[in-house]
């Protein structure tokens, strides 16, 4: 509670109250809102809290706002908290959002899936492991350790939603772009010839010559050379997921949400 608070690299003593984000602040959050539940249950209404998160959820559009106004009205004279006006609002499930995850509902029942910004801050964590300078002058090894403490944490924390597809998506586009940073790092047309004739050989691809000397001799850029059918064989799926040396296997996205 004494560690300060950091505002553009200087630290600053707080007099009173708890640094958003500190560890001890959901702690503290759920002693001092457990009122706020006892209350809510008190009127049959059904909730869920996380930390200062709070969903409540009401059978119409009409009960919501009065459920929202008594609500604030009652954080602000018994707990003396002040209700952000931003984010306070009534809005319905499919347009509500709630520690990172949105809601549908199918067939049968209602279920969740990540935000779509959510998914984004994925992928522009994954471009900058993966920014070819930077990745290209680092092991591979180091490289995967890195993805696979992006992939395990952000698969496990939004593992409840539903998101077979886009995992399936994300895992293509991370093969490609490790295919990216491998054909560089190879760099030499005869280094690309000699490494991809190996990977032929061991997961029996049955390309020829030809079509592995065309790849390796191509004026095309890395990008687009990554994307060819012959890179595509060669370095598989199998290949990342094969350990080798100090490098460990790079974890599947969407096998691992699956499993």
């Amino acid at each position: 509670m004494r560690a300060g608070v950091l505002e553009d690299g200087l630290v600053s003593a707080n007099e009173e109250g708890m640094p958003q984000g500190g560890p001890l602040s959901p702690v503290l959050s759920n002693i001092y809102l457990d009122k706020l539940d006892k209350e809510l249950e008190s009127r049959g209404l059904r909730f869920c809290r996380y930390a200062d998160d709070c969903v409540i959820f009401c059978k119409s559009e009409m009960a919501a706002n009065r459920v929202m106004k008594s609500i604030t009205s009652w954080l602000e004279r018994k707990l003396k908290l002040k209700v952000s006006a931003t984010k306070t609002k009534v809005v319905r499930p499919t347009n509500a959002s709630f520690l990172g995850f949105g809601f549908y509902k199918n067939s049968q029942s209602w279920k969740c899936k990540p935000l779509k910004d959510r998914k984004q801050r994925l992928y522009d964590k994954a471009k900058s492991i993966l920014c070819r300078k930077r990745a290209v002058a680092r092991s591979l090894a180091s490289t995967f350790k890195q993805l696979n403490w992006l992939i395990r944490g952000w698969v496990n924390y939004y593992r409840i939603g539903s998101m077979k597809g886009f995992l399936r998506n994300f895992s293509m586009w991370l093969r490609h772009k490790i295919r990216v940073v491998l054909i560089k790092q190879w760099k030499k047309p005869r280094t690309i010839y000699k490494n991809l004739m190996k990977l032929n050989l061991l997961y029996r691809c049955r390309l020829s010559h030809e079509d592995i000397y065309k790849v390796a001799n191509s004026r095309l850029g890395w990008y687009r050379r990554a994307g060819m059918d012959v890179v595509n064989y060669c370095i598989n799926v199998k290949s990342f997921s094969t350990p080798k040396g100090d490098r460990p296997a790079l974890v599947d996205p969407l096998a691992y949400y699956l499993k």
